[in-house]
């Protein structure tokens, strides 16, 4: 198959499944052509299987804002001519949805048919879609797709609560990358430098907004300190990460914080966590904490939107109430002082991690494309 990815290039998880899931589509020998105003962060490299198309947006004294959307359908109208693309699949839906509609009624008039999927990733649903002034063109263009998909049972049953949409839902959940591997490898090298002294290390990875309640992440630190020496990696950038780092200081836990900033290659430096901590406000599915689980790490998290579909209760670690700080540090600090019991669970991280493993998750979408093409 000739498939056209629609994308933010961006470090965002929508971003980052979109990518992974064109890569290995690539591998299995389909045509895959991306499509965003830059090439996503998760794409290097020659592959005679990927191709990519920037969508160029000039900058007219006309606008106060360049029109995105109506570049990338145009755009989407050229690759899907000259590529001679079989269909196209756009992960979040604003406005990536509303433009192949809109490349696809053009491409009718040249007698031209060219479907497109949906997949909702969260944000594009959660928050930017409850303001009403989207509100009808995102449930239009979800509707006039010829499939949708969302990451998450939650995700899936907030868009049926907020939009006037008709179309069925089909949940397909974000994926990691573990392809038969039967234990992760940990970087003793970093952990040593991390923690030199044989610290436990948590650690956290987001982009530092509100909604991922960053006070929290650093709270719960500053409760399991008081009870045993620990480190706190934060890994990624944001609006909220100054705040974190001034609090740190003035109360004397800067030096046990490492901020490692944005790093690509998250999985390895994961990978000498013991536990991840991901206390959101919400998340749509929560694909940080399926990411800390692949590398063998628990995740104390809050038992909000998806994430109690990817982190199993008393198993692959805990889950707790937003905001809950005490319950969150509680938690942690059982499984930080018990060995046997932390080792226990490292293991069944990775064993629910396994299930999202892209190999089980590729099927669902080769199927869903074989079933469009076939109307």
């Amino acid at each position: 198959m000739k498939i056209g990815i629609v994308c933010y290039p961006t470090y965002g998880g929508s971003g980052v499944v979109a990518t992974e899931l064109g890569k290995a589509l690539a591998k299995k020998g389909h045509q895959i052509h991306f499509i965003s105003y830059q090439q996503p962060v998760r794409l290097s490299g020659f592959d005679e299987y990927i191709h990519y198309h920037e969508v160029n947006v000039s900058d007219y004294p006309l606008f106060d804002y360049p029109p995105y959307e109506l570049v990338l359908s145009s755009k989407l109208v050229d690759v899907v001519k000259f590529a001679k693309l079989d269909l196209l699949h756009v992960h979040y839906a604003i406005p990536h949805a509303s433009a192949a509609y809109m490349a696809r009624q053009i491409l009718r008039t040249e007698g031209i048919e060219v479907p497109y999927i949906t997949t909702l990733h969260g944000t594009d649903i959660t928050l930017v879609g409850k303001d009403s002034s989207f509100e009808p063109v995102i449930s239009f263009a979800i509707d006039q797709s010829d499939a949708v998909t969302a990451v998450s049972e939650s995700l899936k049953e907030d868009t049926i609560t907020h939009f006037r949409t008709k179309r069925e839902i089909q949940v397909i959940p974000n994926f990691v990358c573990i392809e038969g591997c039967e234990s992760p490898e940990v970087d003793h090298e970093l952990r040593k430098r991390i923690a030199p002294n044989g610290e436990k290390i948590m650690a956290h990875v987001s982009n530092f907004r509100k909604v991922k309640r960053i006070k929290d992440v650093i709270k719960v630190f500053h409760e399991v300190r008081k009870k045993m020496p620990v480190k706190l990696m934060l890994i990624g950038d944001g609006p909220e990460l100054h705040e974190a780092e001034v609090y740190c200081r003035e109360n004397q836990l800067d030096k046990d914080l490492v901020v490692l900033g944005k790093v690509r290659d998250t999985e390895r430096v994961l990978t000498v966590a013991d536990l991840f901590l991901l206390p959101s406000e919400f998340e749509s599915f929560g694909l940080a904490a399926l990411e800390a689980m692949s590398t063998g790490v628990p995740v104390i998290s809050s038992n909000t939107g998806g994430i109690p579909e990817v982190n199993k209760d008393g198993f692959s670690g805990y889950l707790s109430d937003v905001g809950d700080i005490d319950s969150m540090a509680k938690n942690a600090i059982s499984l930080l002082s018990d060995e046997d019991k932390l080792n226990m669970f490292k293991e069944q991280a990775f064993g629910q991690a396994k299930k999202f493993d892209i190999l089980n998750i590729l099927p669902m979408y080769e199927k869903l494309y074989q079933k469009v093409l076939k109307k």
